[in-house]
């Protein structure tokens, strides 16, 4: 499926799952272990009112007794009868109809955003026509993006021939990173750390130094940044599935994030976040001081007019940093 424009070098097997791990979905406020939570997926096959084929992600495939072989139940109830924080009910031949249909509207120009919107689509369909049930829906109310709305994201992040790139350090070293490079027809390079690691030099083991040496060792590999994100594994972790109001804008403020170079795109969407913020400290305030609640509504009322996050929010399709926080959060 991927685009023959598209490099993908510079993984290795665990530099690349440790890309994936940022977004394992992690209660807010917790630690990455909690004992006896709900671990792993299920995915059930059904066919004809009866179950055929019964998979756990971490048990592996499981039994089908006769007590299961009616048609599965939901895959909410599914996932609680197998202890697994998520699951899938496909029915039969749902994922060949996906396949089928993807070949036959593929074209031979098409690039791998216009392919992966096409996939995101005919999965979406058999969601809809309800032959795949998945739980928990943690983007249910989250409108499918159109090609025009990404590639204007796509190219207000990243410039033609510019690179962004988010590193994570840990311990003083480079954990991990991710750098992508744009042409005039889309991303046409994805870097991991495998290939500059040895270009960073002599580092100092403080992160805020050292990222330095990051941008400068993409830059001489891809090209000119036009984004860079950089901060310690753990922070990203917590900031993903924080909700509280203004937690980006402050990781930015005390540098517990450094964004350089930011585009104004990014910088719109850290302004919401810090206007949510300074939004609810003055909602508090009111409160203390107004606890018959006479001034309170009317200050409410004049903050919300003064449009901290409406009209900022104007500016763009969605809020990305809620749209991640929904998607990695496992609340309910």
């Amino acid at each position: 499926m991927l685009s023959p424009d598209v490099r993908f070098e510079g993984f290795t097997a665990t530099d690349w799952v440790r890309v994936l791990s940022l977004f394992r979905p992690r209660r807010p406020g917790s630690e990455e272990r909690e004992p006896g939570r709900p671990r792993g997926g299920v995915v059930a096959v059904h066919s004809a009112g009866r179950l055929r084929k019964l998979m756990h992600t971490d048990a592996g495939r499981l039994r089908v007794d006769d007590a299961q072989r009616g048609l599965p139940r939901s895959a909410e109830e599914l996932a609680a009868r197998h202890h697994a924080s998520w699951a899938a009910v496909i029915e039969a031949g749902a994922l060949e109809t996906i396949v089928e249909r993807f070949g036959a509207r593929t074209r031979r120009g098409d690039d791998l955003l216009a392919q992966s919107l096409l996939l995101l689509q005919l999965a979406r369909e058999e969601l809809h026509a309800g032959r795949i049930d998945l739980w928990p829906a943690r983007l249910r109310g989250v409108p499918m993006p159109s090609a025009g709305v990404v590639r204007g994201t796509q190219e207000s992040l990243v410039g033609v021939g510019k690179t962004m790139v988010i590193g994570l350090f840990e311990g003083g070293e480079l954990w991990t990173s991710i750098a992508m490079r744009r042409d005039a027809r889309g991303l046409n390079l994805i870097l991991g750390p495998d290939e500059v690691r040895k270009d960073m030099g002599l580092l100092a083991g403080d992160w805020r130094r050292d990222y330095r040496h990051l941008s400068r060792a993409i830059e001489e590999r891809a090209g000119e940044l036009s984004l860079g994100c950089f901060a310690e594994a753990e922070t990203i972790r917590k900031l993903e599935v924080d909700p509280s109001p203004g937690a980006w804008a402050r990781a930015v403020a005390v540098r517990d994030v450094i964004l350089a170079p930011v585009p104004a795109a990014l910088a719109i969407p850290l302004g919401i976040d810090a206007g949510r913020a300074a939004l609810s400290a003055l909602r508090a305030i009111a409160d203390r001081i107004d606890p018959v609640g006479i001034v309170a509504p009317a200050v409410r009322a004049v903050l919300e007019r003064a449009g901290t996050d409406s009209e900022m929010a104007a500016m763009l399709p969605f809020h990305p940093l809620e749209l991640l926080r929904k998607l990695i959060s496992r609340e309910r």
